[in-house]
């Protein structure tokens, strides 16, 4: 697999090898020792969700406090969707920037986000489902959400009616975000990953 990294520090972009025949196709969607190697700590799996949506539904910006946060190995396992990861992380030299990947089940791509990072993502098929693992379990009072419409963002959705959640709706632009002190901030988050890259050495 190719594990390219982002514009933003702590997101990377994962293809796999695709190995098919007439009977079919296998794929290693992830691997912990390249992920390791690549991002520099390993990746502790503590809880694997899926999401299922339908067209233009956008789910996001989410992210958890630091420490422990949340990162996430996200992949679509069927159906198309635009994944998106912003820094969220106060005093980043990226703060504010987001990027995007396509995932969808033909080239089976995965992304890799990093504790602090904000993640979202809006359905570009029928169906489609996004199949994600977890550093953390879900922890309600440590989650936390910016608005995916903030116009300081200006997040291009793909999607002329984005459906949201009555959560998301609800949720703080950056700018409120991050004058009430909600936002992760970039050195702790940095301290904090540095520190997993000790583990088992």
């Amino acid at each position: 697999m190719d594990i390219r990294p982002l514009g933003i520090d702590g997101a990377w972009e994962v293809t796999p090898r695709l190995h098919g025949d007439p009977r079919g196709m296998f794929t290693e969607w992830y691997r912990f020792d390249h992920l390791a190697q690549a991002v520099g700590h390993p990746l502790n799996l503590a809880q694997a969700n899926i999401s299922v949506s339908a067209r233009g539904v956008v789910r996001g910006v989410h992210f958890a406090d630091v420490p422990p946060g949340q990162a996430k190995y996200l992949t679509c396992s069927r159906g198309a969707l635009l994944d998106v990861v912003v820094d969220l992380r106060v005093g980043s030299p990226t703060f504010g920037r987001w990027e995007s990947v396509l995932l969808d089940d033909v080239e089976r791509k995965a992304l890799y986000i990093s504790e602090g990072l904000g993640h979202g993502f809006c359905a570009r098929s029928e169906d489609a489902t996004l199949v994600y693992m977890c550093s953390a379990v879900y922890a309600p009072e440590r989650e936390h959400a910016v608005h995916p419409l903030d116009a300081r963002l200006a997040i291009d959705w793909q999607t002329d009616e984005p459906v949201l959640s009555a959560r998301d709706a609800e949720a703080p632009s950056l700018e409120e975000a991050a004058r009430t002190g909600l936002l992760p901030q970039y050195t702790i988050c940095k301290d904090f990953t540095d520190s997993l890259g000790l583990v088992g050495t």
